[in-house]
């Protein structure tokens, strides 16, 4: 069992080596922005923007006035904060628009189970009540 296991790890580990040789081999491709984006984005005045409802946040809070979601630099490593983030994640994924791909499906499913425990159940109500009816579906304000 020792040497077949030793085998295994040493043709995964040259497996793995050859993928990285591969990967630092590859053409690096152009900056899709351009120049101009990056002098905006490293300006001093550039403000922010909240990645749910696109409104500019010059404040220094941890929440969008806007639509509530959570903006601030570090709140998802903080930890009184990061739990509105996943918070707001299951929130939008059982209330509104969400692509019926099966990875997305299962991976709510178990992050839910993760965190939700013993009211996973109820999430999962909602995800496939949503995903039976996709007509009922609001659009989404999130950008696409």
């Amino acid at each position: 069992m020792k040497i077949e296991t030793f085998a295994i790890a040493v043709i995964v580990g040259l497996a793995l080596y050859r993928i990285l040789l591969w990967l630092m081999e590859a053409a690096r491709t152009a900056d899709p922005w351009g120049p101009e984006v990056k002098e905006a984005l490293d300006k001093p005045d550039a403000l922010p923007l909240c990645p749910h409802c696109l409104a500019p946040q010059d404040h220094n809070g941890w929440f969008c006035p806007e639509c509530g979601s959570t903006v601030g630099k570090y709140s998802n490593y903080l930890p009184n904060v990061y739990i509105f983030s996943i918070g707001e994640a299951f929130r939008r994924g059982i209330s509104e628009r969400v692509r019926p791909r099966s990875l997305i499906v299962i991976g709510y499913a178990l992050v839910s189970l993760c965190f939700l425990s013993v009211l996973a159940p109820i999430a999962w109500i909602f995800l496939f009540k949503r995903l039976a009816h996709p007509e009922e579906q609001e659009p989404s304000t999130a950008p696409a």
